[in-house]
């Protein structure tokens, strides 16, 4: 009889520790969905990485046209097609 209950308990025992790991590995909240949080925290550093780069070369840019008018200047005339006032703009189209 008592053979019978060791063999009950360890049946239940392993039957027990059976459904813990399950809700380890599978469940919501689990070994998984660590796995996959991880993944996701490097592709998310990788992108903070890169937008960190392209704000260094904005503030670059901000700097150097608050240091150098000249070239705020040379930009506005570029990019946006401004003329300083009392000149004349002249477009040649072929």
């Amino acid at each position: 009889m008592t053979t019978l209950r060791f063999s009950l308990c360890v049946i239940f025992l392993l039957l027990l520790l059976f459904l813990m790991q399950y809700h380890l590995w599978f469940m919501s909240g689990g070994i998984r969905d660590l796995f996959s949080l991880k993944k996701q925290l490097v592709l998310q550093q990788t992108q903070n990485a890169q937008l960190k780069q392209q704000e260094n070369v904005l503030i670059f840019q901000i700097q150097r046209l608050r240091q150098d008018k000249d070239q705020a200047e040379e930009r506005a005339r570029n990019e946006l097609g401004m003329i300083k006032q009392g000149e004349r703009f002249y477009q040649i189209i072929k």
